[in-house]
């Protein structure tokens, strides 16, 4: 991480640890993931681990969620939490002095929550207003409907769940819940920041020590089902919302920086192909976008557009024009933009204390070890024309996943 080095070990009591000494950093930045999210719901409790995530601090043994959030309040703490396809994430922003404090309370309410009753209905009832508001937005539902298409009924799960099972959720599942998931052999730590190596191993181990199983247990992937199918969902809408995707490479793949800087070349701001080709000299859609996810052990490329239900076919055609154009008139000059993109993207937002905390969290995850972010835009560096035209000969476009919302489906596919 610009040549720094981070530490990575396995505590004693389960937490398997990445620590970045930054001495002349002003604030440390922790990160705390449960390997355990919405892929560990029960079917028929869809929704259950965002639940968990909203509740988790709504009470401890010790202390009401007013006294808890007061107490971070005076700590000045920066916090944020979410639940995910696999994870459920705890993060805090602090002065070094108030670090072991904050840990603290991180583990009181990690370890001994109480999920009081009327929280949990409460926050039942959020969710439940939260999935009505879905319909009100047209782009969060193609990701839902794509998420499902494109990784199966496990890992393609949306944090909303489902109607029907958001109103089984009680307060006995949610505790049942975090008392099978949660455990130190569960949690994957990354801190950043001026506190040293051996502070952050003290810390971590004075508060979570007996703290569950040490067994290291939620790092096998999920199953992912690719459903290479074309599917509308009908709504009254102005626009058309349309996304599809077809399968690409994992974090770990030698491949991956490739696919990084092909994604970069495709939606790299405004130069982006996307933007330039589609919407600006063709003024076929509203927004135009690419991206990559990547559930452990599998990767996936998106496109996704806004368009006009009269022109959803013509941007349908577009889209893979665009992506396969890459292999026949890509140029030096472009690949370097996409590429110089990237480093300074890197280089600017991702060296924030919190940034490379956030980063080596997913490093942890996603490739078992915290990596320098210098050998990783190395790979980007590397990268030729030939390496993208490569991928794509060996990525073909001959099966995918597509979703349509709006007034008008697809006529080809």
């Amino acid at each position: 991480m610009n040549g720094l080095r981070a530490e990575h070990e396995f505590l004693d009591c389960g937490v398997e640890l990445a620590s970045l000494a930054l001495p002349r950093r002003h604030v440390v930045t922790f990160e705390i993931r449960v390997l355990a999210g919405m892929c560990e719901e029960p079917p028929d409790r869809l929704g259950l681990a965002r639940i968990v995530e909203d509740t988790l601090t709504k009470g401890t043994q010790r202390r009401s969620a007013k006294e808890l959030s007061d107490a971070f309040d005076a700590l000045g703490a920066i916090r944020g939490s979410g639940a995910g396809r696999e994870t459920t994430t705890f993060s805090c922003t602090v002065l070094p002095q108030h670090f072991d404090a904050a840990v603290a309370l991180h583990a009181e309410f990690l370890r001994t929550p109480t999920f009081p009753p009327d929280m949990v209905e409460v926050s039942v009832e959020l969710g439940r207003q939260e999935y009505l508001a879905l319909d009100d937005d047209p782009q969060e539902l193609v990701d839902k409907y794509i998420s499902r298409q494109a990784f199966g009924p496990v890992v393609g799960r949306h944090e909303l769940g489902e109607p029907e099972t958001l109103s089984r959720i009680t307060r006995e599942d949610v505790a049942r819940y975090w008392q099978r998931v949660a455990a130190a052999g569960t949690m994957q730590v990354s801190v950043a920041g001026p506190v040293a190596p051996a502070q952050a191993r003290d810390v971590f181990e004075k508060h979570f020590a007996g703290f569950g199983s040490k067994e290291r247990r939620g790092r096998t992937p999920y199953p992912v089902k690719f459903n290479a199918v074309t599917t509308h969902h009908e709504k009254e809408l102005e626009q058309e919302q349309m996304s599809l995707c077809f399968p690409g490479v994992y974090v770990t793949d030698a491949q991956y920086p490739v696919q990084r800087v092909l994604i970069g070349v495709l939606a790299g701001g405004m130069s982006g192909r996307l933007f330039t080709e589609v919407r600006e000299k063709q003024g076929l859609v509203y927004w135009v976008g690419a991206w990559a996810e990547a559930p452990r052990g599998t990767g996936m490329i998106f496109l996704g557009a806004s368009t006009t239900p009269q022109r959803c076919d013509q941007t349908y055609r577009t889209l893979f024009r665009e992506v396969d154009r890459l292999g026949e008139d890509l140029a030096e000059e472009e690949l370097d933009r996409a590429k110089a993109s990237i480093t300074a993207r890197v280089e600017t937002r991702g060296s924030t204390t919190r940034s490379l905390c956030g980063e080596m969290a997913d490093d942890l995850f996603h490739r078992g070890r915290p990596v320098p972010q210098e050998e990783k835009l190395d790979q980007v560096r590397e990268v030729t024309v030939a390496d993208i035209r490569n991928f794509l000969a060996s990525h073909p476009r001959d099966r995918m996943c597509v979703v349509t919302l709006g007034p008008k489906a697809l006529q080809q596919s």
